[in-house]
């Protein structure tokens, strides 16, 4: 089952944000020696098409896929046909997996988002899956995910960052959210992409400028009319790393939150949870919002149960559409033609 977040992981306040990281340092300290060891592996596979990399430093969260999306959207424009590559976590499938004609229980939330703005293949092998999308009329490779993955050679990595949250308390899981330590991460990224305000953004931004490294900045916008916020009260509910991110980006819309309900990230909805919702979006009169990932995740696995709890909920609930959009677009584009040129892959990710 899915775990929520650790708030003591970003933030210093509070004894839990003190005695947890102690407590956890010697795990931490052979996590992180495990992790380092397999990023500086060299990769299994090369691939014939250029690979670009949506990573990121933590676990969870920071915005990859609706990034993912965005560098889609601009090679796009640049007259490529991208393909997506995801792990898929959540999901049930084994194999490679093209997306279409499957739902959330085999391919997981986020791929079906991305099937919707380019061809998307689900493998926790990505040596094969992009031996499969090498097989179709794409003609370049974005990952969503996989940084720290040695399967494949990367062209370009992308790590994008929360900027309010940054690296949280800067530790390795589980002290923190370091998916390894920083030092063995930092040369294997490219470039930075900060999404949003904060000085934990500002602090990794001059880290990589002081590399060398080419640090950018994103916004997260509606992708709708966002005053459709205002006609109702709202019940917020989210199943992502960070769903109070999610419930301030509603915030700042013009919701009036009269609850918010975060379950741990890619939760899968019950029966009891699903009427639970419903029933207090009667009782207060307030219609439910959620995030696209949580709704593509609506699915009732028994499909003749078309009155059940979680097909209510997902008929009443509306998503709340999202995009990324970058401060300096001309800059994002000579990466990426940088990576489409040949650029050097980074071995390890």
């Amino acid at each position: 089952m899915p775990l929520k977040t650790p708030s003591w992981w970003y933030s210093k306040r509070g004894s839990l944000a003190k005695l947890m990281p102690a407590l956890l340092s010697p795990v931490a300290a052979l996590y992180g020696r495990t992790a380092a060891s397999r990023l500086a592996q060299a990769p299994e596979y090369q691939s014939r098409l250029p690979v670009i990399c949506i990573g990121n430093f933590t676990s969870g969260g920071g915005g990859k896929t609706p990034t993912a999306i965005a560098i889609a959207g601009l090679l796009k424009t640049m007259g490529k046909s991208p393909a997506f590559l995801t792990r898929g976590y959540g999901g049930s499938a084994k194999d490679v997996v093209a997306v279409a004609g499957h739902d959330a229980a085999e391919g997981g939330d986020e791929p079906l988002l991305l099937a919707e703005v380019a061809p998307t293949f689900v493998s926790a092998d990505r040596a094969a899956g992009a031996k499969a999308i090498e097989q179709t009329e794409a003609d370049v490779i974005v990952m969503d995910d996989g940084f720290q993955n040695p399967g494949l050679a990367k062209d370009l990595v992308l790590i994008v960052a929360d900027g309010a949250s940054g690296l949280g308390n800067g530790r390795v899981i589980p002290a923190g959210p370091l998916r390894a330590p920083l030092a063995a991460q930092m040369p294997r990224a490219d470039a930075l992409l900060v999404i949003g305000e904060g000085k934990k953004g500002d602090a990794l931004v001059k880290r990589f400028e002081a590399a060398g490294k080419q640090a950018l900045r994103a916004t997260i916008t509606p992708d709708c009319d966002p005053r459709w916020l205002t006609v109702l009260p709202a019940i917020g509910f989210a199943g992502i790393a960070r769903p109070s991110k999610f419930f301030a980006t509603l915030k700042s819309n013009g919701a009036r939150l009269v609850a918010s309900h975060g379950f741990g990230d890619h939760h899968r909805f019950t029966e009891k949870e699903a009427k639970r919702l419903l029933d207090e979006a009667e009782t207060k009169k307030a219609m439910l919002v959620t995030t696209e990932k949580d709704w593509a995740r609506l699915t009732d696995e028994d499909d003749d149960e078309e009155d059940s709890a979680i097909a209510e909920l997902k008929k009443r609930s509306r998503p709340f559409p999202i995009v990324i959009k970058f401060e300096d677009e001309d800059a994002v584009k000579v990466l990426l033609k940088d990576a489409l040129g040949g650029a050097t892959p980074n071995g390890a990710g």
